[in-house]
């Protein structure tokens, strides 16, 4: 009897594991040699500006977004994005990020197939200075935008994702510095950080 129990209790522990793992799955992780190929940085110097962002891969296996922030020349914006790749994310799903940050507000964007330069959609999260935490935001939560203005009428369709990027636009110079364990898609019921989108620059 005793054993009959055990069997089902394992049974059980691995089904819900399997539900779990089927409820998320990994898009970006930092744990091996080429991970630094499949990202670049993009920073206002397109526009004239002169903020300094930059990433690399820590030894703990970590991605490291950090820099300097400048307002100068109009500038303001500093953001690391994934090359163009399928996401395979799908409608209902949310991007849940573990990231340790220092106080200040960033932005997850998303990247289709587009003509228009500098759209994406996007929403904002905040860190905490020093501290761990699971960013999730809901892909319903992602607004489009060009130049950092919303533009209406443009729903996201989750297939047609083919990049996603992390931006710093605070309007507050100065250096940064963000550091991301992994980046997952997710369909549980996760209760999202605090997101929202502005109009700022990109």
């Amino acid at each position: 009897m005793i054993y009959r129990i055990m069997l089902t209790l394992i049974f059980i522990g691995a089904s819900t594991l399997a539900a779990d793992q089927e409820k998320s799955r990994i898009l970006f992780q930092f744990d091996n040699a080429d991970a630094a190929q499949h990202w670049n940085t993009v920073n206002d110097g397109v526009m004239g500006g002169r903020s300094d962002g930059r990433f690399r891969i820590s030894k703990d296996k970590k991605m490291e977004f950090f820099g300097t922030l400048s307002l100068e020349n109009n500038g303001g914006f500093a953001s690391v994005r994934s090359r163009g790749t399928k996401l395979g994310l799908k409608n209902g799903e949310s991007i849940i990020a573990r990231v340790r940050g220092d106080g200040r507000e960033y932005r997850i964007n998303l990247y289709t197939p587009s003509r228009r330069t500098a759209f994406s959609y996007r929403a904002s999260f905040q860190t905490r200075q020093d501290e761990w935490i699971e960013v999730s935001i809901p892909l319903a939560k992602f607004k489009a935008t060009w130049f950092g203005r919303v533009v209406p009428n443009q729903p996201l369709d989750p297939v047609e994702v083919n990049g996603l990027g992390i931006s710093l636009s605070d309007k507050k110079a100065g250096p940064f510095k963000l550091e991301v364990e992994w980046i997952k898609a997710s369909t549980s019921a996760k209760p999202a950080t605090t997101s929202k989108v502005e109009s700022k620059r990109p």
